[in-house]
Formats: C-alpha cells, sequence, structure tokens
C-alpha cells in the first residue's frame, strides 16, 4: 500500500477516495513548478500535507452530517492551493466547500482544480475574509494561515449558532477560547491536533 492508501485506511476512509486525491495532487504539482502553491517542492511532500488534512476529514463530517440544510456549506479560509479545501470536496461530496484566496494566482489554481477535477461541490472566491459577509455556515476551517486562537474567534463569525470552527494545532497552545477541544493524532512522526470549537449563540462574534 501507499503512504497515501495507509492514511485512508486509518481513517476509515473510502480506498476509492486514492484516486482523485492522487490527481489533485499532480495537478497542484504541476501548478508549483510554475507558481509559488506551497512551499512543498515535491508530490511525496504534497502527499504529506494530503495526509495530515484527511485527519480533518472524520470529525467535519460528522459535526456536519445531521445539519438543518444539506448540502452543508463549509468554509475554508486562506484556502491557498486547496488545503484542506480540496481534500474536503473530494472526501465530502455531500458538502459545499467555498474557498476564501484572495492571491490571484493561487485563486486561479483553485478554479482549475474545481473544473479539472469535477468539483461541483466546490466554490473558489477571490475575497478576504474581512470582506466575506456571509455568516451561515455549518463549519469554518483554517489551516497554517491565522493564529489559531484568533482563527478560532474570527471563523466563529461565520457560523450559524450550532456551527463548529476547526483548525489545525501543530503546537499545544493554553489559550484558546473555552468550549475548544482537541483531537490528537500521530502523523509522521508527529503529535498534532484537530482543535474544535463551538461557539454559544450569545458568543458568536467574541473579541480577539
Amino acid at each position: 500500500m501507499t503512504a497515501l492508501a495507509d492514511a485512508l485506511a486509518a481513517l476509515d476512509l473510502a480506498p476509492a477516495l486514492q484516486t482523485p486525491l492522487e490527481e489533485f495532487v499532480r495537478l497542484f504539482h504541476k501548478w508549483n513548478r510554475r507558481i509559488n502553491l506551497s512551499a512543498a517542492r515535491t508530490e511525496s511532500e504534497l502527499y504529506d500535507h494530503v495526509g495530515d488534512c484527511l485527519h480533518l476529514v472524520p470529525h467535519l463530517h460528522a459535526a456536519v452530517a445531521t445539519w438543518r440544510a444539506q448540502p452543508a456549506p463549509v468554509l475554508d479560509v486562506g484556502a491557498g492551493g486547496g488545503l484542506p479545501s480540496i481534500v474536503i470536496a473530494i472526501c465530502l461530496p455531500s458538502v459545499r466547500v467555498i474557498a476564501l484566496e484572495p492571491v490571484h494566482k493561487k485563486h486561479a489554481f483553485l478554479r482549475t482544480a474545481a473544473r479539472e477535477l469535477a468539483l461541483s461541490n466546490f466554490e473558489p472566491l477571490a475575497e478576504r475574509l474581512e470582506d466575506h459577509a456571509r455568516n451561515d455556515y455549518a463549519a469554518a476551517a483554517s489551516r497554517a494561515t491565522l493564529d489559531l486562537r484568533d482563527w478560532l474567534r474570527l471563523g466563529a463569525r461565520h457560523v450559524q449558532p450550532g456551527g463548529i470552527v476547526f483548525g489545525f494545532e501543530a503546537i499545544p497552545r493554553d489559550d484558546l477560547p473555552p468550549r475548544t477541544e482537541r483531537h490528537p493524532y500521530q502523523y509522521l512522526g508527529r503529535s498534532r491536533a484537530i482543535v474544535s470549537f463551538r461557539p454559544d449563540a450569545d458568543s458568536a462574534a467574541p473579541p480577539i
């Protein structure tokens, strides 16, 4: 088995996801040689990033599976080259992923990926979070774009009551908002965690 197949199996995700994820990596690598989508320069490094993003998928699926309106809207902020937004869209075709990426060359890649990978549930927008007025998401996620504490509080402004905000924690933090939960995992010999934050209806826009 490949490392990607191993990661899918470990997370109880469908083996059939391997093919579209490989297509995504090949397309990413092709564009990354011409424009700076990521510091990852090889396909092997890109697979490492995809494998890391996969750890969010089971938590996100559980959080939105019974959302009151389907497909559940999911926001990714600072989408870059689609990590994790394209991974989410591939793995969870039942959700609607909105990916914010204001850098135009990266946004162009996301548009190309949506077309070439036939991701009808994926919509990239060339917007900054501060200009994005929508606040009715079931879930919001961001990876390595904003400070984790700031992101959880900012993301809370864009989810409906009952919604959830996800982030990736590389180093344990003791300054995260109350009600933040950690979902630790080991990947490539490192301890990491998916963190989730469910703001109360009364605290959907707490101060930073």
